[in-house]
């Protein structure tokens, strides 16, 4: 299962996405956690120190590598340079699933030790000195929507994103690429602007979209967030004595973290898998291939100097189905 968590700067969502990671793991789950945000700190989050989580290897470095995997022996893609961050695959392409190992993992995860089990976690890589005026972020985000239209993964696994802050998500196909997305909101108006241009953007893709509202302190808080979002409110979630002590350097063992935010958990997975019985990896392709036509018509074609709509294969469906003859 594939899970987004996006929101405003501030909004909380690393947090969210490092305790529902931290949940997973503890129930014994696999989880592939990614770092898509450009401030990167779910490293930290998980509890790694600050020289841990600056040796982690960058994706954004790594793409020639990632794309080259990923290629296989497609014969659509007549090379590694054509690759682009919405290429789609096809027949001879090298899929990822969450529980393998392989040349992109190795290059680019790291084993988090989590109570109850480590997770493998992957970065994007932070924006640099050298990036400013010369590069644009997406570009690096884009060695994460690459790996995410080569991933099948199944019921039971989990895949969760922390994605970059506010609407920059819709510069590429990116949003598409999940089962559900948590959408972190405080209760203020800043706070649900963000729901509103995800709503907008998502409702012709069959988003699901459910809203966590974060730093709830009381009954008005709530019921602004009901007036706001209405429905897509899934749960709340307020001060956390365990998520203060970890912030300051004091982690205390998770089985501590407060029973309300413990069952809020329990609710985000839920929700999450119940996403299963929804999943169309027929509409899921498609989606692949609409953007990665835009992309190539817009920029792609003429930045690498190919016909990149020839790297569609109308043949191929990705699905779990494909995963063992790939």
């Amino acid at each position: 299962m594939k899970i987004a968590f996006v929101g405003k700067g501030g909004s909380g969502k690393t947090t969210l996405s490092s305790l529902f990671i931290r949940h997973l793991a503890a129930t014994g789950a696999p989880v592939l956690a990614v770092d898509a945000d450009i401030n990167q700190h779910l490293g930290a989050a998980l509890g790694l120190d600050e020289a841990e989580a600056a040796a982690l290897p960058a994706m954004g470095e790594r793409l020639p590598l990632i794309k080259d995997h990923l290629r296989g022996c497609n014969s659509r893609i007549t090379s590694a340079e054509t690759m682009i961050k919405t290429t789609p695959p096809g027949e001879g392409s090298r899929l990822l699933r969450v529980c393998e190992d392989n040349p992109v993992y190795e290059a680019c995860a790291r084993p988090v030790e989590l109570e109850g089990g480590a997770v493998r976690l992957m970065v994007t890589g932070p924006f640099t000195d050298a990036d400013l005026g010369v590069a644009c972020y997406h570009s690096k985000t884009g060695a994460v929507e690459l790996c995410l239209n080569h991933l099948v993964d199944g019921q039971g696994e989990y895949v969760v994103v922390d994605m970059t802050a506010g609407s920059d998500s819709f510069a590429s196909g990116m949003f598409t690429r999940f089962d559900i997305t948590f959408l972190v909101a405080e209760p203020t108006r800043k706070g649900v602007s963000v729901y509103r241009q995800y709503k907008e953007y998502a409702r012709d893709y069959g988003v699901v979209l459910k809203v966590v509202g974060n730093k709830v302190q009381g009954p008005d808080d709530l019921d602004f967030l009901r007036a706001e979002v209405g429905d897509d409110l899934l749960m709340t979630v307020g001060h956390s004595d365990w998520v203060r002590a970890m912030e300051k350097g004091r982690p205390l063992r998770f089985e501590f973290l407060e029973d309300a935010n413990r069952r809020a958990l329990r609710a985000l997975q839920v929700a999450t898998d119940a996403t299963y019985e929804l999943r169309d990896w027929e509409r899921y392709t498609r989606q692949m291939v609409h953007f990665h036509l835009k992309n190539a018509a817009s920029w792609g074609d003429a930045r690498t100097g190919a016909d990149l709509a020839a790297q569609v294969d109308p043949g191929f469906v990705l699905g779990e189905g494909v995963a063992a003859s790939a």
